[in-house]
């Protein structure tokens, strides 16, 4: 489309604010893999996939609003706040509406392949408890003891730990949690290593240790 792939992302921008609205289409085509490799990640907490990459697709339309290059930082670090930013508020908003109980914290003992499924992979209970002086296979824990465990976190984590535990357990690196959450990144450091160290303990606990 008119060059459009020759340029830079910022270029475009500025050539949508200049009037060629077909950039618009452009870039949501272009990023769109962005959208949906989000919408994996996003889906272990419970959300519908098609549902997130729809609300995806709306924030990547407002970061291509709204973004500013004398403001932000690139497009591509832009949209991809604004579009996990949208996809976690959808997923709490459906949390909230339906007065749901913590079941996201399944996901913890459940084997998460790379891609996103809850088949193959690795237990994300190793990678929450990591740095516990064990064997690997020690810290898979019985998923009838999930229960237990989800209540230790209902009653030990803060609202701000639980926010930024369900979205370390998509893969996101407290850098980005604290840009989706809205927060400065040393707090958000801050409660991943508090809430690191009340679930080794917890999970010390029920393999008694």
């Amino acid at each position: 489309m008119h060059g459009y792939a020759d340029a830079t992302d910022e270029e475009l921008i500025d050539r949508l604010r200049q009037g060629e609205s077909a950039v618009t289409d452009y870039i949501m085509e272009k990023y769109k893999n962005l959208v949906r490799k989000k919408a994996k990640s996003m889906y272990i907490l419970g959300a519908d996939s098609d549902d997130l990459i729809q609300e995806g697709m709306i924030g990547l339309f407002k970061a291509v609003r709204d973004y500013d290059a004398g403001r932000d930082a690139s497009f591509y670090t832009f949209a991809d706040l604004c579009v996990s930013r949208q996809m976690y508020n959808a997923v709490q908003a459906s949390r909230r509406a339906k007065h749901a109980p913590l079941n996201t914290y399944v996901s913890l003992y459940a084997d998460i392949a790379e891609d996103g499924n809850s088949e193959g992979g690795i237990a994300l209970a190793n990678v929450i408890a990591s740095g516990i002086e064990t064997n690997p296979e020690e810290l898979l824990i019985d998923r009838e003891n999930v229960a237990d465990i989800e209540a230790i976190i209902e009653k030990e984590l803060s609202g701000f730990e639980k926010q930024v535990l369900d979205l370390y357990i998509t893969g996101m690196a407290y850098s980005q949690i604290a840009r989706v959450l809205g927060r400065d990144e040393k707090s958000t450091d801050n409660a991943l290593q508090r809430l690191k160290g009340k679930l080794r303990r917890a999970v010390n606990y029920k393999a008694g240790k």
